[in-house]
C-alpha cells in the first residue's frame, strides 16, 4: 500500500473516536454498538446504579416525615401535613443547645486529634527499613478496627472503671483515688476521643502508606545529595506528595463531624454523663425509637444531614481555591 493511501484510509471501528496523536475526540456516536462491546461494564454499572436508587436514593422519600404529624398506620402519604413545627419544637426545646453544642465539640476534637493521627502513623511506619518489624506493627495496629464496638466498649468500661487498668493507673501516678471515669462528665470526651484512636489509627493509615508508596524515591535521593535531612524531606518530598489525599481525605471527614456515631455513645454514657455526652443523633435514637416519635426524630436527623451537606461543600469550596484539589 502507498503512503498516501496509508495517510487517507479510513480508521478502523474499533480506533474510531480517537484522533492519530493519541487521546480522546469524543465518545463513541453509536451506543447500541458501545454497549455490545462493554456488556461486562455495563452490567456493572446497571448492579451499583441499581444498589444507590433502591438504598440510597428511594429512602429519602421518607424526609416528608419531617413536616408530618407521622403515623405508622396512615403512612406518609396519610400522615397530616404540619410543617415545620417538628423543627420548631425541636429548637424550642430544653436540650437543642446541650445536643449542638455537644456534637460539635466531639466532632472538632475527633477531627483535631482522629485525623492526622493515621497520616502522622503512616509517616512513621513508612521510615521502618526492617519488613518485619514494620508488617507486625501494622497488623497490630489494624486489629482493633476489626473488633466488634460492643466488644471495644466493654474493654473500655472494664479499663476505666474503678479498680480497672486505666483507673489504677491514674491513682497511681496522681496519688488521688480510683474512680469510675465514665462517670465523671469532664472524662467522657477525652474516653471517647482516645477509643476512636485506637479504633482507627491503624487501619486508616493504610490509604496513607499507599500514597507514600506513589512518591518518587528518585526524590529523596536528590534531596540527599543537596544535604537535606528527614525533616526537610518530609516537608518538601513527602508531605506535597501525598497532600493530594490528605485533602481528599480532610473534605470527607468534613462532611461527618457532625454525624458523631450513636453506638458508641450509647454504649459508654450514663445519666451522670448527660450533659457533656448527649449528642444530636442519641436524641434521633430515644426520639425515634422510645418515644415512638418519628417526625420530629426524623426532623433532627434532616436537620443533621444539612449541616454536615454545608460543612461538605464549604471544604470542597475553599481547599479547591486554596490547593487546586476537590473532590468535584
Amino acid at each position: 500500500m502507498k503512503r498516501e493511501d496509508r495517510l487517507h484510509k479510513k480508521p478502523e471501528p474499533a480506533l474510531q473516536g480517537f484522533r492519530v496523536g493519541g487521546g480522546l475526540r469524543n465518545l463513541p456516536h453509536n451506543f447500541g454498538l458501545d454497549l455490545r462491546r462493554n456488556k461486562a461494564l455495563y452490567l456493572f454499572l446497571t448492579v451499583i446504579l441499581t444498589y444507590f436508587i433502591l438504598f440510597h436514593y428511594l429512602p429519602m422519600f421518607g424526609i416528608l416525615m419531617s413536616f408530618e404529624k407521622f403515623s405508622p398506620v396512615k403512612g406518609i402519604l396519610g400522615s397530616k401535613w404540619i410543617g415545620f413545627d417538628n423543627f420548631i419544637v425541636f429548637f424550642s426545646g430544653p436540650y437543642a443547645g446541650r445536643l449542638i453544642k455537644n456534637t460539635a465539640l466531639i466532632g472538632v476534637l475527633d477531627l483535631l486529634i482522629n485525623f492526622p493521627a493515621p497520616i502522622i502513623f503512616a509517616l512513621l511506619l513508612n521510615e521502618i527499613r526492617q519488613n518485619h518489624f514494620k508488617k507486625t506493627v501494622q497488623t497490630i495496629s489494624y486489629m482493633p478496627y476489626f473488633v466488634s464496638t460492643v466488644v471495644a466498649a466493654s474493654l473500655v468500661i472494664n479499663f476505666t472503671k474503678s479498680g480497672g487498668a486505666i483507673s489504677e493507673s491514674l491513682k497511681f501516678m496522681t496519688g488521688g483515688s480510683s474512680e469510675n471515669l465514665l462517670n465523671l462528665p469532664s472524662w467522657f470526651k477525652p474516653i471517647y476521643i482516645l477509643m476512636g484512636t485506637w479504633q482507627g489509627m491503624g487501619y486508616g493509615s493504610i490509604i496513607y502508606l499507599a500514597a507514600l508508596s506513589n512518591v518518587d524515591q528518585e526524590l529523596y535521593d536528590a534531596a540527599k545529595v543537596d544535604g537535606a535531612g528527614y525533616w526537610k524531606q518530609m516537608w518538601h518530598i513527602t508531605l506535597p506528595g501525598i497532600s493530594a489525599m490528605i485533602v481528599m481525605m480532610f473534605i470527607m471527614r468534613m462532611g461527618t463531624v457532625f454525624s458523631v456515631g450513636a453506638d458508641k455513645i450509647l454504649l459508654l454514657y450514663n445519666p451522670s454523663t448527660y450533659d457533656t455526652a448527649d449528642v444530636i443523633n442519641t436524641y434521633v435514637y430515644r426520639i425515634g425509637m422510645q418515644d415512638m416519635n418519628f417526625g420530629l426524630s426524623t426532623a433532627v436527623g434532616l436537620f443533621n444531614s444539612v449541616i454536615g451537606t454545608i460543612l461538605l461543600l464549604t471544604s470542597n469550596s475553599v481547599l479547591k481555591k486554596l490547593s487546586g484539589t476537590s473532590m468535584f
